[in-house]
């Protein structure tokens, strides 16, 4: 027979090559091995670490276990209208799947006025003043995405002031204790020529990319941020959560 540490550990990986777990996902804790299987610390925590051992998970001190990313291309995947993958941000969501994330700043400045923008057929409007933050995401050495927010200061005051590589979801509802009610969101693609303008993936061919745009507004139906942000297409996988209820999370 085989040892009871093995069989759960190749239970979860069935899970991930299955597709239930996906990359940066969080395996189940030691704790919840230990409530699901009924086993000692001991056993849950071999289980772990023989997941880990195998290739398919990366420990985080003090965050869990979590999906590495095993795919031949390394392509991300993301989820319109997830609330998991909003909260955990650009940056944590690279290191649980085994990457090093790196950001550049292009530009960081304070518009007066404020920014108006047209999203799924709706005008959103953030007054001013409002804080513009460009920058580029890497994945390891690897430009991933051209990211550029409008966050409102006058909900969101001296939030400029702030790390750039902080979840700004999180922030928004644990710092400002903005209760976020909606995200809208839009997804389009197109292509990127090297001597384009806007196109800053120092890239010697075309590619082609994602445009995202996107408005998070809190419970008055104030915009708290606007998002308008590149995706490498030849990096991503983007699927879509249908029924989010962000009415029921608390963070």
């Amino acid at each position: 027979m085989k040892p009871k540490f093995i069989t759960i550990s190749e239970e979860i990986i069935e899970r991930i090559k299955s597709g239930e777990l996906q990359p940066g996902d969080k395996i189940p804790s030691e704790n919840e091995l230990i409530k699901t299987y009924q086993v000692s610390n001991t056993t849950a925590r071999k289980s772990l670490l023989e997941i880990e051992l195998k290739g398919w998970g990366r420990r985080i001190k003090g965050k869990g276990t979590f999906v590495l990313n095993r795919t031949p291309d390394h392509h991300l995947l993301r989820t319109l209208g997830s609330i998991t993958d909003t909260r955990i941000g650009f940056d944590e969501k690279l290191k649980a799947e085994g990457f090093t994330p790196k950001h550049i700043i292009l530009e960081k400045v304070i518009l007066p006025d404020g920014i108006s923008s047209e999203i799924g057929g709706k005008h959103y409007i953030i007054e001013g003043p409002v804080v513009k933050i460009h920058q580029l995401r890497y994945a390891d050495e690897t430009i991933m995405k051209d990211e550029v927010k409008y966050i409102s200061l006058d909900l969101c005051p001296k939030i400029n002031l702030m790390p750039t590589e902080t979840s700004y979801f999180s922030i928004y509802e644990n710092k400002y204790q903005q209760k976020i009610t909606d995200v809208n969101q839009t997804l389009s693609a197109d292509i990127l020529k090297p001597g384009d303008v806007e196109n800053n993936f120092e890239i010697t061919a075309p590619i082609p990319v994602f445009l995202l745009d996107s408005a998070v507004l809190n419970s008055a139906s104030q915009t708290i941020e606007i998002e308008r942000s590149y995706y490498r297409g030849d990096k991503y996988k983007f699927a879509i959560l249908a029924h989010p209820h962000f009415n029921d999370i608390s963070h």
